[in-house]
């Protein structure tokens, strides 16, 4: 009894009829696909197996659909850039107009506005508590830079920043005052503020405004500057700044840089006199007169000889007051305030600590911008070399 087969599943079948049959199946296509890509054929039972898996995949799919908001018509991809969403200002003002339209058209259908603006509002919650029900599983595996929702470019709105000390307003509350010096009290009194080196500060009024912006604006502790946690709110860096204690200037090491255009340490120097550039260089001295322990320079500085050095080394009335000069009535009023609370001057190693540091940083400034500038000229491709022409 000759037999019928399919070379490409390996079967046999009795009658031609059958084979006919089998070649319109979809298993049998199947096989003819993965030939096509050089793989074995399957039995009919794995066959049959793949095929309720994928029914099952598909299913799970279909039931894992993205997220979509009936009040603004958008689908979302993950749960967290839905609940996001949902809390953003544009989604409320959509759903209010989505209510208002749904009352409308239901009391002119109707005559019940009241009635169907709830349905609509818990129709819009119920659907989308579902979708993230159904989207939590997905959510958990998800990378933690999706938690919050891709925001469009036209939902982002350009808010001009309303300095509070423009409007003598506090730095770390929503206080406000008559004039600068009443606030400035207040936040010495309230929250311990005090501004450093006061008496070398040579614009107040500016360096309220620059730490004003730094907290209100851009969010950030000024004792922390950028180096602890990541604010998203005026309440929430003010919270942390008053419970922290962290209402002061962070006003040593590098972040002296920051603040080098609020500060003059010009007075401080032992040899500063009046109109001196601190800047400019020094000139060679032409002689320096002394004797067998002392060397006197130009300057009327002394330098002694090192078997002296244990007398060198006392330090007699170190916190000698310091002489403001050139000061404004702003600045005299500020440190009144201050000595009132407690304060006492900062004393003159220190400051010269920080001028010296200011000097360096300065210096060092301006080195790198004439580096930039140099490099920046030979960028030029329109000037023509003076060398190698």
């Amino acid at each position: 009894m000759s037999s019928f087969t399919c070379l490409n599943c390996g079967v046999r079948f009795a009658t031609a009829e059958m084979q006919r049959e089998h070649y319109k199946t979809h298993w049998h296509r199947y096989n003819l696909k993965r030939k096509l890509a050089e793989l074995p054929p399957v039995s009919v039972e794995e066959f049959e197996k793949r095929v309720i898996q994928q029914k099952s995949d598909d299913a799970a799919a279909q039931q894992d659909q993205s997220l979509y908001c009936k009040a603004c018509r958008k689908v979302f991809k993950s749960k967290n850039a839905h609940d996001n969403h949902l809390d953003s200002r544009k989604h409320q003002d959509n759903l209010k107009r989505y209510l208002e339209q749904a009352s409308q058209e239901s009391a002119a259908a109707a005559g019940s506005s009241s009635a169907t603006a709830m349905d609509a509002e818990i129709e819009v919650t119920v659907k989308s508590t579902r979708a993230a029900e159904r989207a939590a599983a997905a959510a958990e595996d998800e990378a933690q830079d999706e938690d919050m929702e891709d925001v469009d470019s036209d939902e982002w709105e350009d808010v001009e920043f309303d300095n509070p000390i423009e409007r003598n307003g506090c730095i770390f509350c929503p206080h406000e005052s008559e004039d600068l010096l009443s606030n400035i009290k207040h936040m010495s009194v309230k929250h311990s503020f005090f501004i450093p080196d006061a008496e070398y500060c040579v614009d107040v009024e500016g360096l309220l405004a620059y730490l004003a912006e730094k907290v209100c604006r851009d969010y950030i502790c000024l004792w922390c500057n950028e180096r602890g946690r990541t604010f998203y709110s005026v309440d929430a860096v003010r919270n942390h700044m008053t419970e922290k204690g962290h209402c002061k200037m962070l006003h040593e090491g590098a972040a002296l840089a920051e603040y080098v255009d609020f500060f003059d340490y010009s007075t401080s120097y032992p040899d500063h006199e009046e109109g001196m550039d601190v800047d400019a260089e020094l000139e060679t001295p032409q002689a320096i007169d002394g004797d067998e322990y002392q060397l006197v320079l130009p300057s009327g500085n002394v330098i002694g000889h090192r078997s002296l050095l244990r007398y060198y080394k006392q330090r007699i009335n170190p916190n000698r007051a310091v002489v403001v000069k050139k000061s404004t009535q702003k600045l005299h009023k500020v440190l009144a305030q201050y000595r009132s609370l407690g304060w006492t001057s900062t004393q003159q190693e220190a400051a010269a600590r920080n001028a010296r540091d200011m000097h360096v940083m300065k210096r060092q400034q301006a080195k790198l911008m004439q580096q930039v500038g140099v490099k920046a000229n030979k960028l030029q491709q329109h000037y023509r070399p003076q060398v190698n022409f």
